[in-house]
């Protein structure tokens, strides 16, 4: 009997590790293109996972790898291509906050009558 308990917490330990880890993973994906610490929350949510899955430390591992190879790639560059590249950072949050009316929110806040910065999905 002690056998199968003991058996079940293993098992329960690893489905909540699974799914804790997972859903860290999946909203640090979500905020890699946002100022902020999306990689960061990446790393965190396959740091989780390693604690009980074998292929999850060597996602980790290559993770890092190619994280530094690129910062190191983006360090070397033009001040011109980091500019770019910090532009399209800005370009990707200009446009997720507009799409969730953060824009719309404030014309609507300060009567400005400005329709065209309404989202598309709230009007």
């Amino acid at each position: 009997m002690k056998h199968h308990i003991r058996r079940l917490g293993k098992y329960s330990k690893r489905i909540l590790t699974a799914v804790t880890g997972g859903a860290v993973v999946i909203i640090g994906a979500v905020l890699i293109p946002y100022p902020g610490p999306g990689w960061l929350i990446v790393f965190a949510g396959f740091a989780i996972l390693a604690t009980e899955f074998e292929f999850a430390q060597k996602t980790l591992e290559w993770l890092k790898d190619k994280y530094e190879t690129w910062a190191q790639w983006l360090r070397r560059q033009h001040a011109g291509v980091q500019l770019a590249v910090l532009a399209l950072t800005g370009l990707v949050v200009l446009t997720t906050v507009w799409l969730l009316n953060g824009f719309g929110m404030l014309n609507s806040f300060f009567n400005l009558n400005y329709d065209w910065v309404i989202s598309p999905f709230f009007r």
